[in-house]
């Protein structure tokens, strides 16, 4: 089993939630701790943003819940009645997601018997948001996220697997069975990345010298992904018509496993150069083959396509189109990278190279 980094921080926000609440003489720390599961999130910025919406909710709860005890009473069917009515308004007010922890309060608050109801009612709530500002402190002091490094390693992963794939299905060496279910995987992982970039767009820059840089890794990461979901449709239309592929003419096959051996090594390069393991010149001079390439599969497509007895044409058309789009994608991506390394070449020299996923 791996303890990944969210897991450990529940476990200190939570420990630093009951020291907390016994520094500060309150009884039950049990509520602080149960606030500080639910508060806990991936990104300090998420974690802000958590405070703010949790201390909306629970005020909300809180008054309901004292309102409610003072003019009804605390039977189980008012309790129920408040649950609603809190739900209701936070539905209202688009927080739905600080819905569990105010239904917490309300709970917490409307269960007691005590005389002094205010004083006690008070208290759960200064619990309740004890434990969300210690799940905040753990986020922001100990192993903050490093999302850019997650992010370029789920892109650079996401690529590696999927240009394998294409160079196997292309000389038909893969089994059918087995890249259908890797590519199913892949599905997830795409949508894992897009998650990452989006953690990583939520990063607050708190230097106004970063912020330019930081929006030119936005969009340089954004073209990234685009570019690997643009290989992940290519692969998974070759995997379709594969069959079709293994009926074209033997130098139009050759023509493709060129083309594409010479993509997936541009593609790889272009990684290469962003962290800094290539030359920024070296792929320079692959452009004007690739347009070479490009041209001459075209003009080989289209003789095929007008000799009468070849009726797969429109089935293939999708795969050639494919090529020429993910062609065109990797220029774009390189002409960005080769940007970012001549404007940005003091920007702390991509430190995600060394680093792994946790």
């Amino acid at each position: 089993m791996k303890l990944g980094a969210r897991m450990i921080k529940t476990g200190l926000a939570i420990t630093m939630a009951i020291y907390l609440a016994m520094f500060f003489n309150l009884s039950t720390p049990v509520f602080a701790a149960i606030a500080a599961t639910f508060a806990i999130q991936p990104s300090i910025y998420r974690s802000y943003q958590t405070i703010i919406e949790q201390a909306q909710g629970n005020i909300i709860g809180a008054f309901f819940a004292i309102v409610s005890v003072l003019l009804l009473g605390n039977s189980p069917f008012v309790i129920g009645f408040v649950v609603v009515i809190v739900i209701a308004v936070n539905l209202k007010m688009k927080n739905e997601k600080t819905i569990p922890l105010a239904i917490v309060t309300v709970i917490v608050i409307m269960e007691s018997q005590t005389p002094n109801f205010i004083s006690f009612a008070m208290g759960r709530f200064l619990l309740i948001m004890l434990g969300v500002v210690s799940a905040f402190l753990v986020n922001l002091i100990f192993m903050p996220p490093k999302h850019e490094t997650k992010l370029y390693f789920s892109i650079s992963n996401l690529t590696d697997d999927i240009i394998k794939w294409i160079r196997m299905i292309i000389r038909h060496a893969s089994d059918y069975s087995a890249i259908k279910d890797d590519i199913g995987t892949m599905k997830e992982n795409s949508f894992k990345m897009d998650q990452l970039y989006l953690l990583y767009k939520e990063d607050r820059t708190y230097f106004k010298n970063n912020q330019f840089t930081k929006g030119r890794k936005l969009v340089l990461y954004r073209q990234m992904i685009f570019t690997t979901k643009k290989s992940l449709e290519l692969l998974r239309s070759l995997h379709r018509h594969e069959n079709e592929m293994l009926c074209m003419p033997e130098d139009l096959q050759h023509l493709i496993t060129e083309q594409l051996d010479c993509l997936t090594n541009y593609h790889e390069q272009i990684h290469l150069k962003y962290t800094g393991k290539i030359r920024s010149q070296h792929s320079v001079g692959m452009l004007d083959e690739l347009c070479e390439n490009k041209s001459s599969l075209m003009q080989s497509f289209m003789s095929y396509y007008t000799t009468p007895q070849n009726d797969q044409w429109m089935q293939l058309f999708p795969v050639f189109a494919l090529i020429i789009d993910y062609s065109d994608q990797l220029e774009h991506l390189n002409r960005l990278v080769e940007s970012f390394k001549n404007h940005h070449t003091d920007d702390n020299e991509l430190t995600i190279k060394e680093q792994k996923i946790d």
